[in-house]
C-alpha cells in the first residue's frame, strides 16, 4: 500500500473541499467523504448546534475523533473541516495517512461563495471579511506546513482544479 492511497483536502471554508473532493472520487470510482457531513450524521444534529452548546472545543474534539475513524480507511477522498488542521495530531494523522491538497482561495472568493451560508458559525460576525481574513492568516502556514499539493481553486475551474490534483496524486504515487 502506497502512503498517499487516500487524499485529504484542506483549506479555509469555501475554499470548494466538497465540490471537488466528489468529483475527484468520482474520477477515481472511490468513497468521498465529508468529515462535517460525518459529524453531524453521527451526532443527529448539525455543526452550528455542535459551536452553541458544546463550543468550538468540543467540536474540535468530535472532529479528532471523526478524522481518526476516517483515516483507518483506505482508498477515499476526504473533505476535511476547514479548521481540522489546528491540531497537530491532526495533521500528523493526515500526512502519515495519505496525500494532502491544499484547496488555496482568496478572501475575496471565499466571501462571495459563503455570503449567503448560514451555516457557517465562524461567520456569525459583525464583519465576516475579517474573520475570514483572520482564518486565512492562523490557517495557511499550517495548511502549507502539511500540504503535498497546493492549488488555487479561485482561479481554476473545478474541472481543471480535478485534472491538476489527479496528475499530480498520480505522479506521487510512483
Amino acid at each position: 500500500m502506497t502512503k498517499s492511497e487516500n487524499i485529504y483536502l484542506v483549506g479555509l471554508m469555501g475554499a470548494g473541499k466538497t465540490t471537488i473532493g466528489r468529483q475527484l472520487a468520482k474520477a477515481l470510482s472511490i468513497p468521498f467523504y465529508d468529515s462535517d457531513k460525518a459529524i453531524e450524521e453521527r451526532t443527529g444534529v448539525d455543526i452550528p448546534t455542535i459551536f452553541e452548546f458544546e463550543g468550538e472545543e468540543g467540536f474540535r474534539d468530535r472532529e479528532q475523533k471523526m478524522l481518526q475513524q476516517l483515516a483507518e480507511l483506505k482508498g477515499i477522498v476526504l473533505a476535511t473541516g476547514g479548521g481540522a488542521i489546528l491540531r497537530e495530531q491532526n495533521r500528523e494523522l493526515l500526512k502519515n495517512n495519505g496525500f494532502i491538497v491544499y484547496l488555496q482561495c482568496s478572501v475575496e472568493r471565499i466571501l462571495e461563495r459563503t455570503r449567503r451560508d448560514t451555516q457557517r458559525p465562524l461567520l456569525k460576525t459583525e464583519n465576516p471579511k475579517e474573520r475570514i481574513e483572520h482564518l486565512f492568516l492562523q490557517r495557511e502556514p499550517l495548511y502549507l506546513a502539511c500540504a503535498d499539493f497546493k492549488i488555487d481553486t479561485g482561479i481554476h475551474q473545478s474541472k481543471e482544479v480535478v485534472e491538476k490534483i489527479l496528475a499530480e496524486y498520480h505522479s506521487f504515487n510512483q
